[in-house]
């Protein structure tokens, strides 16, 4: 039945889930890739899609920004919808030079300073897991479409906007200390809901600006362009 934040009826939502954190990226992810795709939600503008994809039913819908947004979609999704997988696909800054614009990301562990996984389990784990046999899946998909695949610990951040209290290049600690290569503001909350409901999750990401070259991507491009971390993902099914 619906929740407060989702109108989807049981069985209209596949076990498998794209989770950009753009709504209007969803929409996109659906247009372009999707068979026909059919809207499951609208509540407060997260837009929901099931379509087909070469003949695997799959759905792709949006988390909003932040751990406490992407937290409630997730959790729903799993304990309400029974959804099995959980894939993330946005973006992300990059703590590593080896990084640039356009290149995709996969999460091997997610660290963050939240206090998302304790307040909501009593987790007090700094550094949370994705589903090492989802994970093993999106390495084989990248390889069989010759898409170059990067892999490490991302940093999941609880804010967007930071003063300089810990130094300008707190990022550098970040990086060297606990091997962050790249910052976003889900995964943590994701994997935590996925590991506490028994259930599978990963995150690709494309990288959109960097800490170390000062580059950026525009709007329009985080929207748009981002597609090889998406064929990646549908590429499991």
């Amino acid at each position: 039945m619906p929740t407060p934040h989702n109108q989807a009826q049981r069985g209209q939502i596949a076990d498998t889930v794209l989770m950009p954190g753009d709504p209007l990226r969803a929409r996109m992810i659906a247009d372009t890739y999707l068979d026909g795709a059919v809207p499951f939600n609208q509540t407060r503008g997260m837009l929901g899609y099931t379509g087909n994809y070469k003949g695997r039913k799959v759905s792709v819908m949006g988390s909003g920004m932040g751990m406490p947004s992407i937290g409630i979609y997730s959790y729903e999704l799993f304990t309400e919808y029974d959804v099995q997988n959980i894939i993330r696909v946005g973006s992300a800054g990059a703590y590593a030079p080896q990084l640039k614009l356009f290149d995709v990301l996969l999460a091997s562990a997610a660290w963050s300073e939240s206090s998302f996984a304790y307040t909501m389990s009593g987790c007090s784990d700094k550094l949370i897991y994705p589903s090492d046999t989802l994970n093993k899946r999106l390495v084989e998909s990248a390889k069989a479409l010759d898409i170059p695949l990067h892999q490490g610990i991302i940093h999941s951040s609880d804010v967007f906007y930071r003063k300089p209290w810990q130094g300008e290049n707190y990022w550098m600690d970040l990086r060297d200390r606990e091997g962050c290569l790249a910052v976003e503001m889900e995964s943590f909350a994701l994997f935590h809901n996925a590991s506490i409901t028994g259930k599978n999750a990963a995150c690709l990401l494309t990288i959109s600006d960097s800490f170390t070259s000062g580059g950026e991507t525009t709007a329009e491009e985080r929207q748009k362009s981002f597609t090889r971390m998406m064929e990646i993902a549908l590429g499991i099914l």
